[in-house]
This record gives C-alpha cells, sequence and structure tokens, in this order.
C-alpha cells in the first residue's frame, strides 16, 4: 500500500494536495498559510506534499531529512524542463 501511495503521488502530486486538501487535517497542519500551499500547489507540488508528511511526522528538516527535500526538489525541477530536449530542432 505504501508503494501505490507514493507512486501515485509521483505521478498525479497536483490531484493528491487537492484530497489531502479538502479530505484531510493534513496539510493545515504544514502550512498555516493558504498562499504558500497554492505556490507550492503550483510550482513545487512533490514537495509540498513531502514537507508536509515530514511535519506531520515530527521530523526536523536538518541532516538526512534534508536529503528527502533535495530529492523531491530534484523530481520538481525534473518533471518542468523535461519536456525542453524534445522541443529542440534538429539541423
Amino acid at each position: 500500500m505504501p508503494c501505490l501511495f507514493v507512486l501515485l503521488i509521483l505521478l498525479f502530486p497536483r490531484v493528491v494536495i487537492v484530497v489531502l486538501f479538502f479530505f484531510s487535517h493534513f496539510l493545515d497542519r504544514a502550512y498555516h498559510s493558504i498562499l504558500l500551499l497554492l505556490l507550492g500547489f503550483i510550482f513545487l507540488p512533490v514537495t509540498t506534499i513531502v514537507y508536509a508528511w515530514m511535519v506531520n511526522a515530527g521530523m526536523s528538516t536538518e541532516g538526512a531529512n534534508l536529503l528527502w527535500l533535495l530529492l523531491a526538489v530534484l523530481v520538481d525541477l525534473g518533471s518542468l524542463g523535461g519536456g525542453g530536449y524534445s522541443r529542440r530542432r534538429v539541423g
């Protein structure tokens, strides 16, 4: 079940954020400002979910846990720029 949830987060992070926002208090405990949550929804959805998970689990954002956040940022940035190679013209 946890593997299925991780796969769902990676494939549809914005859908997961919307479901968590409307049906739980998971995001409310991590983000006290709707503006930060909205910016995370638009620009860094996987990072938003990972940070909320860390806050709800009582983890600090230091040391090895910082690697989880950095990995989430890399996943988000990779999904933003992934289509640039295919848009290049050859020749």
